[in-house]
């Protein structure tokens, strides 16, 4: 029996919660992989864990020799990236996730000009709007828009990004122009996704205020709101992040300068385990500052008070 690759097996059920799922996860057929995990049981003369018809359950035998496998994986991986020579040049394949519209306009421009100035640095990029498991993806590097869920994980702020409200001049034109989110109730809007929403949320001077358009248009992805919104259909509330250049050439106009809207973090996050590789810390030096300086800028068009009158 090859114990290493029983450990990782076992690790792979474990963390896919079941059998079944482990198997789909390797790519392996169900029967190999229930008989791995009963040799490994078998070889170490004790039961690693309790099966039932849906899921798993880590003995107290098996929580200590998975963390005991977790610490030998860490550390044959820590010894082939010695030996690649990953921990003394920045090089090799650096694999990071991203946002779908965040990362294609923000995020990979950076990157590319990353990857003149790193010549041995490869990259994979993973465009999905969807949380991905790090250590299960084998992912390097993630660029995560909201609150972070997963306390395990290395964490470098880099900024915030709010929402804006905003319209085609031809709509403003045909419409009248809302001065305030209560005026909103008489005007046209586009929102993102199916669920009814209770009305657009602001703060002004620690008072909430509500403002409910008249829903003409519901469209599944972002960009889809945003292009109604260029042909006139309605206003909507984007993030800053998906307007930003159609504010900036005065295809949309960002309304409500005063009002406040929530804000959400943007970080680079990423798992360690052992030394971090040279490229992993490379590019969190390199892209942060960068990412700062981008979303600051995004922040300063998405309101400007001479747009908003325009």
């Amino acid at each position: 029996m090859d114990r290493f690759d029983a450990m990782q097996i076992l690790l792979a059920v474990v963390d896919a919660g079941s059998l079944s799922a482990g198997s789909r996860k390797l790519n392996a057929p169900l029967p190999s992989v229930s008989r791995k995990v009963a040799e490994l049981e078998r070889h170490l003369g004790t039961r690693l864990l309790v099966r039932t018809s849906r899921n798993i359950q880590l003995t107290d035998a098996g929580r200590d020799y998975v963390d005991a496998a977790r610490q030998i994986k860490a550390q044959i991986e820590d010894a082939e990236l010695r030996a690649s020579g990953e921990y003394d040049k920045p090089r090799g394949v650096l694999t990071i996730t991203v946002p779908i519209a965040f990362g294609h306009d923000h995020v990979l421009p950076l990157a590319y000009d990353f990857l003149c100035e790193h010549p041995e640095i490869a990259l994979n990029v993973l465009s999905v709007d969807r949380v991905v498991s790090l250590v299960d993806e084998h992912v390097d590097i993630g660029i995560r828009l909201g609150e972070l869920a997963d306390s395990s994980l290395h964490a470098v702020k880099v900024g915030a990004f709010g929402f804006v409200t905003c319209a085609s001049p031809a709509y403003l034109a045909r419409k009248g122009h809302p001065s305030s989110p209560e005026e909103l109730d008489g005007h046209d809007g586009v929102v993102f996704g199916q669920i009814v929403e209770p009305g657009w949320i602001y703060q002004q001077d620690g008072q909430r205020l509500e403002g409910k358009p008249n829903i003409r248009m519901r469209a599944n992805t972002a960009a889809a709101t945003v292009t109604a919104a260029l042909h006139g259909v309605g206003i909507i509330r984007a993030p800053q992040y998906q307007v930003a250049r159609q504010v900036q050439s005065g295809a949309l106009v960002a309304l409500f300068k005063t009002y406040e809207s929530q804000s959400f973090p943007v970080h680079l996050i990423y798992a360690r385990q052992g030394l971090l590789p040279l490229k992993v810390r490379v590019f969190i030096d390199w892209m942060a500052p960068r990412l700062r300086r981008a979303l600051k800028d995004l922040a300063a068009c998405g309101t400007a008070e001479d747009q908003a009158r325009e």
